[in-house]
């Protein structure tokens, strides 16, 4: 079985097929935020596996890819301090502007902290 590491993520895999994000979608929790929404669901694995989802809506691919490289540095920064084994899928809402990095760490460290996947000091 092939397995992919993100880029500086050390336990992270990506999330690759499209019946992996189906599972997500139906059977995980979501939290919702202003400019994210979080799925996240407990797998077999011992692994965290990312994903990351932006619809045309969001805007142009330059804006699309953008904040798919703010959020995957700010799950970077997070990933340390999340409970292992668990699929992630973020998917993004059209908004009227771009967010900023840290208005998109805001949101995420609310969101994991609203599904619990912070781990226990």
């Amino acid at each position: 079985m092939w397995s992919f590491t993100l880029l500086g993520m050390d336990d992270t895999i990506s999330l690759k097929k499209n019946y992996q994000f189906s599972r997500v979608y139906r059977k995980g929790n979501a939290a919702c935020g202003k400019y994210l929404i979080l799925y996240c669901l407990r797998n077999r694995d011992r692994d965290l596996r990312l994903g990351i989802t932006t619809s045309r809506k969001v805007g142009k691919s330059v804006v699309r890819n953008r904040i798919r490289r703010l959020i995957r540095e700010n799950y970077r920064s997070i990933e340390s301090k999340l409970i292992k084994g668990f699929d992630v899928v973020f998917v993004v809402r059209s908004s009227d502007r771009l967010p900023s990095y840290y208005e998109i760490k805001k949101e995420m460290r609310y969101l994991f902290k609203k599904l619990g996947m912070f781990k226990q000091e």
